[in-house]
């Protein structure tokens, strides 16, 4: 009970990434990021920082794609969101794969057995369209069986170097695919996009009570580093049967779903996609399932979404022209 008790006070009264005690409160005591928050709590290495300003001064919007759980489709939404944006053609996405050890993005987008290549300007993203490249360690590895084994510090090298050294050019989305839950690279990749700007995160949940509990860990976590949320999707929310158009509800949505969790944090709620066969056999062929698929009620929520997701980020834009 007296250990429940400490856990619960430090994280009640974690003072957050951008708080001057970030890593020196007596609630950091024995947090596992307790080292890295200390070494930011100060803010980005004035070198580091224009460094990567530099960098990606000329990418226009960043858009993090988070989960609480692994296995509710963060990595296909990644994908599906950078395949609508590019949909467009005088539109510029990256997609950026910081899954460092579980790195699905080049199956997904149909990249895998592509390696990087370095130029003169550094590493150059892996295209899968004109206007649509790809950055992920699985581009890095000799097999896509290859475990990456790596502590903390090694992968936030990484990410670091991600950054820095990637070529993106003229972007106006680069979207950042992030592994499950709030450790390390989440960490990383808000305190190194903080020489930036970041539009925001799009939290990805299925309708279960399991996935909602790690959900609303994941909105404290962006509210504790002041991480806009651009909002929430429920995915695989239901599957209408092609046959008999009855709709089950695969995972039940036993607290009310995304819908009522949104309600109760004041988040706001994207979109529903149901459960559609077709996204796992897109994915697993590397084909963008919104140009195999059109018709499909997925799609269409999908393509809501996306279109969502374009207003915030230039709304965003714009109030931050207003402040400059």
């Amino acid at each position: 009970v007296a250990l429940t008790a400490q856990l619960s006070l430090s994280l009640a009264e974690c003072p957050g990434t951008g708080s001057a005690q970030a890593g020196r409160a007596a609630a950091c005591q024995g947090c596992p990021n307790q080292g890295l928050c200390a070494a930011g709590a100060a803010g980005p290495d004035p070198a580091e920082a224009a460094e990567l300003r530099a960098r990606l001064r000329a990418v226009r919007h960043t858009v993090l794609v988070l989960s609480g759980k692994g296995g509710v489709g963060k990595s296909t939404f990644s994908a599906l969101l950078a395949h609508g944006l590019a949909a467009d053609e005088t539109k510029q996405v990256a997609l950026l794969d910081i899954d460092i050890c579980g790195p699905s993005i080049p199956k997904i987008m149909g990249l895998e057995g592509e390696q990087v290549h370095q130029s003169g300007s550094g590493w150059s993203p892996v295209y899968v369209e004109e206007n649509l490249g790809v950055m992920s360690v699985g581009f890095l590895l000799s097999s896509p069986d290859d475990a990456v084994i790596w502590r903390g510090p090694k992968k936030n090298g990484l990410i670091k170097q991600f950054l820095r050294d990637v070529d993106w050019g003229e972007v106006d989305y680069l979207i950042v695919d992030t592994p499950p839950g709030t450790s390390d690279e989440h960490l990383s990749i808000v305190q190194y996009l903080s020489a930036t700007r970041i539009d925001g995160a799009v939290i990805v949940t299925t309708p279960q009570e399991v996935s909602l509990q790690d959900v609303r860990k994941e909105i404290n976590f962006c509210r504790k580093v002041k991480l806009p949320i651009i909002g929430v999707v429920e995915n695989m929310s239901g599957f209408v049967c092609p046959k008999c158009k009855n709709e089950s509800q695969i995972f039940p949505p036993t607290t009310g779903g995304a819908e009522k969790m949104c309600q109760n944090l004041s988040v706001s709620l994207l979109g529903k996609v149901p459960l559609d066969p077709q996204i796992g056999k897109s994915c697993d062929s590397g084909q963008s399932f919104l140009a195999e698929a059109p018709e499909s009620p997925a799609t269409l929520s999908y393509r809501n979404i996306i279109q969502r997701i374009q207003e915030y980020c230039e709304q965003h834009h714009l109030q931050e022209e207003k402040i400059m």
